[in-house]
Order: structure tokens, then C-alpha cells, then sequence
């Protein structure tokens, strides 16, 4: 095919100097709904990732004597895959109805929703699994001693004057408190690259695609 389907719909609104041929009406249609398709089956596979996944990973935690760090994740993976799968309701409610334009424009509207919620929720989650991961090693046995004792055995011998704090050392204590901070002021930018990682292209082909039409709406 020489020509992309953008340059047909362009050569058919030059035409008729608007959307009004059914033709070029049905194509905007069509590219319309397969893109919310492609990206509703993409949104699918990753939910089901998120599901499968927190499991996997709380039997093999159980499996190599981490269990804390493994409940931990399954807790978080769960809470963010219920509420997606709430927010993917919204998908349906989309009125396929409509011209391809008022389509993609809700669409991109729910995609906006979708992706603030999650911004919001990546600054507590992100600190969560940080947390769950550093206590379940911290609470994990080694050749039948916990770690956590091996550790701090080693470090009263190193330094006797080592300031502790329910068994944990201050300055890992307040180590971690950072780690947890940071990862809360930048969650939203870390789930920001996550995003784009996974959805960048459809994404930017979704404004490309609404841009496009906008500007040959206004010709």
C-alpha cells in the first residue's frame, strides 16, 4: 500500500473540503476503532501480566524464605491491578457511536484519567515495594539464621558504638526513610517513564492521529 491511510483521508478532505465523504468518513471510523482495540487488548495483556506475576512472585518469595517481601508485592500488584481493572470499565462506556473524532477525543479523555490515577498511586506504591523489599531480606534467614541477626552481629563487632533502633541500626533506619521519600516526591515521574516505556508509541500515535484530523477539520 504506497499511501498511508493519513494521506487518503488528507487527499479525500482536499476534495470535499470536509468530512463528509462516507468513504473517507468509514475510514476514519475504522482506523478509529481498531486503534482503541489495539490499545484495550495491549491495556488486557498487562493487566493479566500484573495478575500472574504477583502470584508467581509470592510462591517463589515463599520458596526462597522471603514471604514478607513476596505478600508485600502481591498486596501492592493487586490494589494496582483492581483499580485498573475498575478504571478499564470506563473503556466500554466510550460511545462508539459518535465520528471517529469525538471517539479518539473521549477516548484520549479517559486515557488521561486513567494515566492521573495512577501517577497518584505510583507515589505510594513505588515506596511500598521499595519497603517490602528491604524487609523481606532484611527478615530472611541465612544457613538458619535470620539476616537481620547475621547483619547486626557483625555490625556491633565493627562498631561497638553503632546507635540502634528496634534491632535495626539508626542510620539504615533513616537510609531507608530517604529512599522512601524520594521515591514518593518522584513517583509520578518514575510511572511517568514506565508509561512511556510501554505505551510511548501508542500513545504519541493517538495525538499524532487527533492532530491530524483537527488540522483537517480546520481546513
Amino acid at each position: 500500500m504506497e499511501k498511508s491511510i493519513e494521506a487518503i483521508w488528507k487527499e479525500g478532505f482536499l476534495r470535499n473540503e470536509a468530512l463528509v465523504g462516507p468513504k473517507i468518513t468509514n475510514l476514519y471510523n475504522q482506523k478509529s476503532i481498531h486503534f482503541i482495540d489495539k490499545y484495550k487488548r495491549m491495556f488486557k495483556i498487562n493487566l493479566n501480566a500484573i495478575a500472574i506475576g504477583s502470584i508467581a512472585v509470592l510462591g517463589f518469595s515463599f520458596f526462597i524464605g522471603i514471604p514478607i517481601m513476596g505478600i508485600g508485592l502481591f498486596l501492592v500488584s493487586t490494589g494496582v491491578f483492581l483499580v485498573n481493572k475498575k478504571l478499564s470499565k470506563g473503556l466500554d462506556r466510550i460511545d462508539e457511536n459518535v465520528n471517529s473524532y469525538q471517539y479518539l477525543k473521549s477516548f484520549r479523555s479517559w486515557l488521561d484519567d486513567q494515566i492521573s490515577v495512577n501517577k497518584k498511586m505510583a507515589r505510594i506504591y513505588y515506596p511500598l515495594i521499595f519497603l517490602s523489599t528491604i524487609m523481606g531480606f532484611w527478615y530472611s534467614s541465612r544457613n538458619g539464621q535470620q539476616l537481620s541477626k547475621t547483619i547486626m552481629n557483625e555490625l556491633t563487632v565493627k562498631y561497638p558504638d553503632l546507635y540502634v533502633v528496634f534491632g535495626m541500626p539508626l542510620i539504615g533506619i533513616l537510609a531507608v526513610v530517604l529512599m522512601l521519600t524520594v521515591l514518593a516526591f518522584f513517583g509520578g515521574k518514575i510511572y511517568n517513564w514506565d508509561l512511556n516505556i510501554v505505551y510511548g508509541r501508542v500513545i504519541r500515535k493517538l495525538d499524532e492521529l487527533i492532530s491530524d484530523m483537527e488540522d483537517l477539520r480546520a481546513e
